[in-house]
């Protein structure tokens, strides 16, 4: 295998292996519809926020998440490497894209539209 083809793959790897923790999933799809406070993510998770600092600090450390002072807080998004589609239902790794499942009433929604 040729030396590059084998460097992407293990970038590759390292990225799947990091987002394979539901938790750190679960961030990075609620940063798809933008950056977040860690308050607004502790609000819609149900974790101590010493276990949701540990889950960014290992998403940044991977180049997943970037961070922004904001006043008292921080706001975490997506690194730019990581391109979401325009419906924040996909995200392009570079090396493969991972596409989540729209909310169960916003399927509804579009059945409904569609009939």
């Amino acid at each position: 295998m040729m030396p590059k083809l084998q460097q992407m793959q293990r970038n590759c790897a390292t990225k799947l292996k990091v987002l394979a923790d539901a938790t750190r999933l679960y961030v990075v799809r609620e940063l798809l519809a933008g950056a977040r406070s860690v308050g607004e993510l502790h609000a819609r998770l149900d974790i101590e926020q010493s276990l949701l600092s540990h889950h960014l600090r290992v998403l940044r450390a991977a180049g997943v998440v970037t961070s922004e002072r904001d006043g008292k807080s921080v706001l975490y998004q997506l690194a730019p490497s990581f391109n979401a589609s325009a419906d924040g239902a996909t995200l392009d790794l570079g090396c493969c894209a991972l596409l989540f499942p729209k909310p169960r009433a916003a399927r509804r929604a579009v059945a409904r539209q569609v009939s």
